[in-house]
């Protein structure tokens, strides 16, 4: 590991996936492709300031499929309000009160409200206890909050152990 190549193994796989994305192999695209790969690592490289150790796999491997069904899911929501105008949307911007301490987990629940389709994550308030949520479609707020940490938090703290 150096100053230039602070992950070499990752910039070996970067570019490997560069020219196997670019389905040939010329001179040009393996200087451009050598320059993201040692780029985008030292871009990244502040993102590895935060330690991650994951307690639980199996249950991270739960709540990636987890997320997979939600984006479905939410995806014939979003699809059967743009194609039945008739149904009436309720738009909501949420404060969500936060359990999760750690930045790391505090960003992958962010990531994942903003991942299902009629959901964004807008905004995390200073003290990092309240996440704002701007959702498309919300019956009960109470009952959105609930769904979110049973399914999304309270893995996440099972993961992380935090």
């Amino acid at each position: 590991m150096s100053r230039i190549l602070p992950a070499p193994w990752l910039s070996l796989f970067l570019l490997i996936v560069w020219l196997l994305l670019q389905n040939s192999v010329s001179f040009g695209l393996v200087v451009l492709g050598a320059i993201l790969a040692t780029a985008i690592p030292l871009y990244t490289f502040r993102a590895r300031d935060f330690p991650l150790t994951i307690h639980r796999p199996g249950t991270a491997v739960v709540y990636f499929l987890v997320l997979l069904v939600d984006i479905v899911v939410s995806n014939i929501d979003i699809a059967k309000i743009i194609l039945l105008p008739r149904k009436k949307i309720k738009p909501a911007l949420i404060e969500y009160p936060l359990d999760l301490t750690n930045q790391v987990p505090i960003t992958i629940l962010a990531c994942t409200i903003t991942l299902t389709p009629g959901t964004v994550s807008a905004e995390l308030s200073r003290d990092g206890n309240t996440l704002l949520i701007h959702a498309l479609n919300v019956e009960d707020v109470d009952a959105l909050i609930a769904d979110i940490k049973q399914r999304y938090e309270r893995r996440l703290k099972e993961i992380f152990q935090c």
